[in-house]
């Protein structure tokens, strides 16, 4: 089974779209980017369409330098209910500081991950229960493999990480639910899979100018269920900011 993304992300944001209603008159969503980056202002606007769809009001803020950027979460935590930090910033700024300075009050980021909000949807639709499964999370990364392997333990799995290198990706093989998060692009292949697999791709990187999961699609015929890339995990993370913000919108 090949998850379609897309369509649970819309379904996702239906459901939001009934909420807004208990919701103050006026939401609003600041973003942090770096100037001139076309990448991150694409996916910015891809965020701003579900913004608009959701009666959302969104605050941009285009930065070059480490200073910039933390005046402008300075400005946004006066003036929105979330704060998100679109990565990645350009390299002379110092990425840790920036995102430490978001007050968790106002982070969407942080009060729930939305890559695993995004990975519990797809199981609950797919009525997977981990529990007792051996699961391996592949990356260890803040947006993906921290709280997929937090996920999926809470859930009663018997979690592995393990990083990228070949010699540890062996442990794939024995594995009932596989997470990827490590951006390497299809470096995860059939044969590594055992087959009945759960698949959930959540690594995101650029291959030959296109988005390309770390996983090749024809591991999508050995997995009982599969998350291309892309198309899969990535848009219902994106919905997924979006309850997050509701749910700081209520408490402000």
């Amino acid at each position: 089974m090949i998850v379609d993304g897309k369509q649970i992300a819309q379904e996702v944001i239906s459901e939001l779209a009934k909420e807004r209603a208990s919701l103050a008159p006026v939401v609003k969503l600041g973003f942090v980017l770096s100037q001139g980056d076309e990448a991150s202002a694409s996916f910015v606007k891809m965020k701003e369409r579900i913004a608009d769809r959701l009666h959302v009001v969104v605050v941009r803020e285009e930065v070059t330098t480490t200073q910039e950027a933390l005046h402008a979460i300075k400005r946004l935590e006066k003036i929105t209910d979330g704060i998100l930090v679109q990565l990645p910033l350009p390299e002379n700024v110092d990425t840790e500081k920036v995102i430490s300075a978001v007050p968790k009050e106002k982070d969407v980021d942080f009060v729930h991950s939305p890559v695993a909000l995004a990975i519990e949807e797809v199981l609950k639709r797919t009525n997977t229960n981990v529990e007792n499964m051996v699961a391996v999370v592949v990356g260890q990364g803040r947006l993906v493999g921290a709280p997929a392997a937090e996920l999926l333990r809470r859930l009663g799995a018997r979690v592995s990480v393990v990083t990228a290198e070949q010699g540890s990706l062996e442990e794939l093989k024995n594995a009932d639910i596989v997470i990827l998060g490590a951006g390497n692009p299809g470096m995860v292949h059939p044969e590594m899979l055992k087959k009945g697999v759960v698949l959930i791709d959540a690594g995101t990187s650029e291959s030959a100018g296109k988005l390309a999961g770390d996983a090749t699609a024809a591991c999508a015929d050995v997995a009982s269920i599969y998350t291309p890339v892309p198309g899969g995990i990535g848009p219902i993370a994106v919905a997924m900011i979006f309850k997050n913000l509701f749910m700081l919108a209520k408490r402000s």
